[in-house]
């Protein structure tokens, strides 16, 4: 799964990312956890151009009932997206792209559970898969998503069992626009093990409170 991220770089580095303006003031975050609010960019509903936006991490699906259903939802299998009726409708057509510098894993060591954070070993930002959902049966709408995850690369299968799927930058057009017809289990792969890096870094990451530059600095495991 993935239960962690970071977002810490310039908000002028986002927008040439992407080719959009971001509006929102955007501190770094080093331990965005799931509920929180999340920056993403997806096609707007109602112009749709590229737009920056904010989203609860736990997507509800339209059709529920509570909206406590999101703190089950955080992520998605790709195996199954396309199929699954809380996922689906999404699937096909409200994809987004969820920006971070890093996700962290888990891996059980002597007893514990040891975090990692993994990054481009270029130290540049990169685009997580996401799907997003209105849902309005509450007193207001609450727009909320979900990260997509696959199978581990090298890197990351002795940490854990998932990772989120990474869309490459020339993918992002694909990923975003609309088309029925499209076949998009290309993307849903993942990500070449030569880009990324692994290190551990200190067990107070498992405090969503905690959210400091000092997270990310690596330790002896």
């Amino acid at each position: 799964m993935c239960g962690r991220f970071a977002l810490a770089t310039d908000k002028k580095v986002l927008e040439m990312l992407f080719d959009l303006e971001i509006r929102a003031d955007l501190p770094p975050r080093f331990n965005i956890a799931p509920s929180q609010e999340i920056l993403a960019v997806r096609l707007s509903p109602e112009h749709g151009k590229k737009e920056a936006a904010f989203f609860k991490w736990g997507l509800v699906p339209f059709f529920a009932d509570d909206e406590t259903i999101g703190s089950r939802m955080i992520n998605a299998r790709a195996e199954t997206v396309p199929q699954k009726p809380s996922f689906r409708n999404a699937f096909k057509k409200r994809r987004l792209l969820i920006p971070a510098t890093g996700f962290y894993e888990w891996k059980k060591e002597n007893g514990s559970k040891q975090p990692y954070y993994i990054c481009r070993k270029d130290g540049k930002p990169f685009s997580l898969a996401g799907l997003w959902e209105r849902w309005e049966k509450g007193k207001e709408p609450l727009e909320s998503c979900t990260i997509i995850t696959t199978e581990p690369n090298e890197l990351i299968a002795p940490l854990h069992n998932r990772m989120p799927v990474i869309i490459p930058n020339s993918a992002y057009e694909d990923w975003l626009k609309e088309d029925p017809g499209k076949d998009l289990s290309r993307l849903l792969t993942p990500s070449p093990v030569e880009e990324l890096t692994a290190y551990p870094v200190s067990r107070l990451v498992n405090n969503p409170s905690q959210d400091r530059k000092e997270l990310l600095e690596p330790i002896e495991a």
